[in-house]
């Protein structure tokens, strides 16, 4: 019988001392973590079923417009006349790949009521000026649209400062205000979806929705769809909500203000977290409906690194606050997630040393009298694959319901599906994105700052109190966002003047193709 060598010795009595009432403490909750990330999947796929049997069911009884409006006597003109008038405001950053295609769907909605767009951007320089321009005088007659030159921003962030100057440019009898991200890709009936549910109930404050991620097949595209899913559950409520995603807000402004422009304006970083802790304060109701779930396909070239200064956004956004009853909530948040986070990556850590315990045992023959080593770890890994499957499963089955949704509603486009989904990636991006959240909320909490689409914002008692922005010049490397992949600023890779509207056109081609990864 072989004698126990120092690295096996170290191997049994870790795995023995990982057994101890604590360890198995540490394996059991982060199997309850599974569990309950399944489950919560599965209540948030019933919810979106719900919606695919309403539909079918519609068009059984004769509504072939179910995708449009519930009942297809709203199609009469003399329910369309009465329709309110809504005003969708998109500030717009830089131009990628998926821009010009997200950008002809909000544009082609079939939405009955007036409607304008107001498309925002910083500056003639931006490169979404152009493309937009040149995009926007395709529909010229057809859509009332217009670009707006905001300036930069002083005292928020870009993006609120945008949003804040097409609030004030919009047509005096708008009724709702619809605030879109660029990288939403709207379905035809979505804008009127809205607006049905805010005149059923004058007490909505805020709509929202939430994007079903189409990752592009690296890593960190997967740890970004990764990221979404457990935030996807607070938004298939099918109602009410606590949660607001910035992509896709709808308010109605003049009525309910409740000091929202001051409160952007004056030091506001994030849109979403603003305005959802002014609805907390002011006991506002926020919604979501079911059919508010948009296909955001991600960067082709997404690297790890986009994803992880998309991960750094996204944590500092708990370092921004309104009052002090919200900043106890974002740090009791930032607690919650922490521990959870660890908590979910620490028992898959234990069954690893548990496999190769078992491993090293079996190989080299070693009998039970010559260490201390016990194989009933094993039975705890056992039940962590078991609750790390019925976890995946559940969240294949509400991407397979969500993407079977959005074709429903998306009837002209080219069908999604996810039979290019690489499970493998997706488990291990859990792992990853898991891994590095605390990382990243230990390390904002304590810069106060943050780059965001080349500007740098420094906070200060949660609100903005500095803003840094990096001189461009037409000789730089370009610079690109996280998730679109946006060119933002730099002369490589962009298409100078005159094959500008070739190369819009080869875009809006690729971005019409079906994609099986979508």
């Amino acid at each position: 019988m072989p004698s126990l060598d120092s690295l096996d010795s170290f191997l049994f009595s870790l795995s023995s001392d990982i057994s101890s009432p604590f360890g198995i403490f540490i394996q059991i909750q982060g199997c309850i973590i599974c569990l309950l990330l399944a489950f919560g999947w599965a209540a948030a796929a019933y919810v979106r079923k719900r919606e695919i049997r309403r539909i079918r069911k519609s068009v059984q009884n004769g509504n072939s417009f179910a995708f449009i409006c519930q009942d297809i006597n709203e199609l009469e003109h003399s329910n369309q006349v009465n329709l309110p008038r809504v005003t969708v405001i998109m500030p717009l950053k830089g131009f990628g790949e998926h821009n010009l295609h997200n950008w002809k769907t909000q544009l082609t909605s079939l939405y009955g009521g007036p409607l304008e767009f107001i498309l925002v951007v910083e500056s003639t320089e931006d490169h979404a000026y152009n493309a937009v321009s040149r995009l926007l005088s395709e529909f010229e007659g057809s859509v009332e649209a217009r670009v707006l030159v905001a300036g930069l921003s002083t005292t928020c962030s870009q993006k609120i400062h945008n949003q804040l100057v097409g609030v004030e440019s919009m047509n005096k009898d708008t009724k709702y205000v619809l605030f879109l991200d660029d990288d939403v890709r709207l379905h035809p009936g979505s804008i009127g979806a809205l607006t049905h549910e805010m005149e059923k109930n004058p007490e909505i404050f805020i709509q929202t929705g939430y994007p079903l991620d189409l990752p592009s097949g690296s890593l960190g595209s997967y740890c970004i769809y990764e990221y979404h899913m457990p935030c996807s559950m607070g938004f298939a409520t099918g109602g009410k909500t606590f949660f607001l995603w910035g992509g896709c807000m709808m308010a109605n402004f003049r009525k309910d203000n409740c000091g929202v422009v001051s409160e952007l304006r004056n030091g506001g970083y994030s849109d979403d977290m603003t305005l959802a802790a002014i609805a907390g304060a002011h006991k506002k109701l926020i919604t979501s409906p079911p059919v508010a779930v948009f296909p955001h396909p991600l960067a082709s070239d997404l690297n790890f690194g986009r994803y992880w200064n998309y991960l750094r956004k996204q944590t500092f956004v708990l370092e921004s606050y309104t009052t002090k009853v919200n900043r106890v909530m974002n740090r009791a948040l930032f607690a919650v997630h922490c521990y959870l986070s660890w908590g979910f990556v620490s028992p898959y850590i234990m069954a690893l040393v548990h496999v190769a315990a078992a491993l090293q045992f079996h190989y080299k023959g070693y009998s039970v009298d010559e260490m201390d080593y016990t194989s009933g770890g094993l039975s705890l890994v056992y039940f962590l694959g078991i609750c790390t499957f019925l976890e995946l499963l559940s969240m294949w089955n509400l991407t397979r319901i969500e993407v079977q949704l959005c074709n429903m509603l998306s009837p002209e486009a080219p069908p999604l599906s996810i039979a290019n989904y690489n499970w493998c990636l997706v488990f291990i991006a859990m792992l990853v994105d898991n891994f590095l959240y605390p990382i990243s909320a230990i390390r904002s909490h304590f810069s106060q700052s943050i780059n965001w689409s080349g500007i740098r914002y420094h906070l200060k008692d949660g609100k903005i109190c500095k803003i840094d922005r990096t001189r461009t010049n037409k000789d730089m490397a370009p610079v690109f966002t996280d998730l679109g992949g946006k060119l933002l600023h730099g002369r490589i890779g962009f298409p100078t003047k005159g094959s500008l509207l070739n190369s819009l056109s080869k875009s809006f081609k690729q971005s019409r193709e079906p994609k099986r990864t979508e």
